[in-house]
């Protein structure tokens, strides 16, 4: 790599003005050892405005989560408002229990206060659906998130959203991130010490009082729960909310009960990850409860674990896929009507379910920021354990909600001695055994992420598994639904392959689906073994397309 000239003046003039004793102490040790390939990586461009805000490791430069960061993004977002006529507006700010979480929120306050708006932050770390509930129940004109949800704890993340309670989307994303390039030296950004408000409980209060409105009024209560926030700030909310819905309260996992930053029994806090459930599985197999439910650390994500003697360990977490399936056919039995919205890189089963019941029935680009946008929406989800299953209220995922209502259709099943995993049969027979797997790479040089893109679009493949490639589109074009986005989309023979950069993570994704038709109860165990053997061999075949 080679050292650009001015590397250290540049990193001399970021340290005089960096408001942060913690980051310029860290910046003063790699100019004073002059460890230029450090300085090099920190300094070689600025964190980019992403999805639906920045997202980044924890340290000193323009290439890490900081306060000068940050103070520049709130001074950006502050003009964009301003250009946008929303002058004395109220933007509310929210945040996690990160390091420098409370910092970040502090600093946001203050910028928002010395740009002639309005700012309300919530009074303690919540989890992230608070916030964007609190968005519109404030009438707000913007909301700012401080979370990394569920990266590892060295990173840190702001996350913007409009006054409709929606994360942005283009154009205002690039509109606010050129408005943050425009911002002049830290000096010239006004940071009064005080002026904005820190909301009271009755922001929080209002937010519980909203969860009933998702269970029926009618509806048993009797699922017994071990609950996981994951190191994160979704305890008290969850148990409140379970408590006035008159369900069991749940036995928590108390090691990760309390928020903790260093989230020190996980590797990654992210309930989808290898033996981040472990501790959960312990608890649950000496409480013996109906579920096991987490929520990632801001708790906007709901993951779910059911009894299976046939899992190792008598547990088995449910794919994203199968409980955004699971809370559509219960909401579709309650007599839902509207529209039901995933994106595409979720499984094809809700179209299915949304047919049969003559709802109308969406497909979005990934996250939220689309799913959350469609006209009419009446429940939306996501493989990545995300559902909106109260759009008028939360314009996001929210796992707090989503956890009432599995809880829900576990109690209706209990009392009909069924459980969840008797529903996904039921829905196997049918529409046909949808099963998903998803095949996940975490580089740490990111052009390996740009080589596999690559190699798929000069060559993409025939055939995956046996099964031949019916259509292969780029999705960086566009499609006549879709706007243009950095992936690939293989149809195969009774299969489909979505392939992505994460917006969030140094990872490929790639998001594998086959469908197997199902005659009978008696051919489910055989169509499950040939979804299996199926999503094996793409999964193989396309890790040697991709060369990763």
């Amino acid at each position: 790599m080679t050292t650009p000239p001015d590397l250290l003046a540049r990193a001399g003039a970021w340290l005089a003005e960096d408001p942060d004793p913690d980051t310029r102490e860290e910046l003063a040790k790699l100019i004073a050892a002059e460890d230029t390939a450090e300085l090099t990586t920190r300094f070689a461009g600025t964190l980019q405005f992403g999805t639906a805000g920045l997202r980044g490791e924890l340290g000193a430069g323009p290439m890490r989560m900081n306060r000068s960061v940050v103070i520049r993004a709130a001074a950006g977002l502050a003009a964009y408002l301003k250009d946008q006529g929303q002058t004395g507006g109220l933007v509310v700010i929210g945040y996690d229990a990160r390091y420098k979480s409370a910092d970040f929120a502090r600093d946001t306050a203050a910028v928002m206060t010395g740009a002639g708006l309005r700012a309300a932050v919530l009074p303690r770390p919540l989890p992230t659906p608070v916030l964007a509930y609190a968005i519109r129940h404030l009438g707000a004109v913007a909301g700012v998130e401080v979370t990394a949800s569920h990266n590892p704890p060295r990173d840190n993340g702001y996350k913007v959203y409009l006054g409709d309670g929606s994360q942005i989307v283009p154009p205002a994303d690039g509109e606010i991130a050129a408005a943050i390039a425009a911002v002049g030296p830290l000096d010239t950004v006004d940071r009064p010490e005080s002026g904005w408000e820190t909301l009271g409980e009755e922001v929080l209060e209002a937010y519980l009082a909203r969860t009933d409105a998702v269970l029926d009024a009618e509806s048993p209560r009797t699922a017994r729960t071990v609950y996981t926030a994951m190191h994160g700030v979704g305890t008290s909310v969850l148990t409140a909310a379970f408590d006035r819905a008159g369900f069991p309260a749940p036995v928590l996992v108390a090691e990760q009960a309390e928020p903790d930053p260093a989230f020190p029994t996980v590797a990654f806090p992210n309930p989808e990850e290898p033996g981040a459930m472990d501790l959960a599985f312990t608890t649950a197999r000496r409480a013996k409860p109906d579920l096991v439910i987490a929520n990632d650390p801001d708790a906007d994500r709901c993951a779910v674990a059911v009894p299976d003697p046939a899992a190792d360990g008598g547990w088995r977490m449910l794919r994203g896929d199968e409980t955004g399936a699971l809370l559509a056919a219960h909401l579709v039995r309650r007599g839902a009507t509207g529209v039901f919205a995933e994106s595409i890189v979720s499984s094809s089963l809700l179209g299915r379910i949304a047919e049969k019941a003559g709802l109308g029935y969406e497909e979005t680009l990934t996250g939220f920021k689309w799913i959350a946008r469609v006209e009419g929406l009446r429940y939306g989800y996501e493989e990545a354990l995300g559902y909106c299953v109260d759009p008028d209220g939360v314009r996001d995922k929210d796992g707090i909600t989503a956890a009432l209502l599995v809880a829900e259709l576990a109690s209706v099943l209990k009392e009909q001695g069924r459980t969840l995993l008797d529903l996904l049969d039921d829905l196997a027979l049918e529409h046909g055994l949808h099963a998903t797997d998803q095949l996940s790479v975490r580089v740490e040089d990111l052009s390996v992420i740009a080589d596999a893109m690559r190699r798929l679009r000069e060559q993409p493949p025939a055939a995956l598994a046996g099964l031949p490639v019916t259509s292969a589109e780029d999705l960086s074009r566009g499609t006549d639904r879709l706007p243009p986005t950095d992936g690939l989309r293989y149809t195969l023979d009774g299969a489909r392959v979505i392939v992505r950069p994460s917006g969030t993570e140094p990872k490929l994704k790639c998001y594998l689906e086959v469908v197997v038709p199902v005659g009978s109860a008696d051919a489910l165990p055989t169509a499950r073994a040939r979804a299996t053997e199926l999503l094996t061999g793409i999964k193989r075949d396309l890790a040697a397309a991709a060369g990763i």
